[in-house]
């Protein structure tokens, strides 16, 4: 589904990422793990077009993209969920599942009923302002709008971050659905080592920029994933 070659970003004349190859297959979690600040965020931001790639190849289902903004790439299948959220506090939780809908076509228009399936609380709490929900509802939410774009790549972003252990699982329990649906392939960015290395048939370990540590979890051990997550 996804394939990267020699990715490279800058954020002005600082190199960020260096040579970054990797690929996301459908059907399968590709975890990108590494200690903060090695440059995980800026992958997700590169592939999801959020910050232009300095230079690098990208693919989606074999066909080469070039640089486009975040919502060419939303046009193309890919969603994003930031680190943060960044739900609209003022919009009910309604009105902010309903911007999904900016990247489909208007006869796709509607809220499909596994989105509520898959997250009952939301269903609950339709009329409410996003900026009231707790964090681990706006996590909730933010999954949720994004699976409205229906799209092919799903890139997660710290998606545990400062949530609660319930509402976690919970989490987990969607990202497994998902990959046993088949539609799509998952890029999970996480710190959470457990639950990133569960839900994980690929494994990427990044540290200042590159790639040290890769392969499918099979011949990867718990030991030798961590020690490069080793400072």
């Amino acid at each position: 589904m996804l394939k990267l070659t020699d990715l490279t970003l800058h954020y002005g004349h600082s190199q960020i990422l260096n040579g970054i190859s990797m690929e996301a297959r459908q059907g399968e979690v590709t975890c990108v793990m590494g200690t903060n600040g090695v440059g995980k965020t800026s992958l997700m931001k590169a592939i999801s077009g959020t910050h232009p790639r300095s230079g690098g190849t990208l693919e989606l289902d074999g066909e080469q993209v070039g640089i486009l903004p975040a919502h060419g790439m939303a046009w193309k299948g890919v969603a994003y969920v930031p680190q943060g959220r960044e739900i609209f506090p003022l919009l009910t939780v309604r009105e902010n599942l309903e911007t999904g809908f900016a990247c489909l076509p208007k006869d796709a228009h509607v809220i499909p009923d596994e989105i509520f399936d898959l997250f009952p609380v939301l269903k609950q709490m339709q009329n409410r302002r996003g900026g009231d929900l707790s964090g681990g509802q706006q996590q909730q939410l933010a999954i949720a709008r994004a699976l409205i774009t229906r799209p092919r790549l799903l890139l997660l972003d710290e998606p545990t971050e400062g949530i609660q252990p319930n509402i976690i699982q919970q989490i987990g329990e969607v990202i497994r659905h998902l990959k046993a649906s088949g539609d799509m392939a998952i890029v999970l960015v996480e710190q959470y080592f457990d639950f990133a290395y569960e839900l994980a048939d690929r494994i990427l370990v990044l540290r200042r920029g590159e790639v040290i540590t890769r392969g499918s979890k099979a011949d990867l051990s718990r030991e030798a994933v961590l020690a490069g997550l080793s400072v």
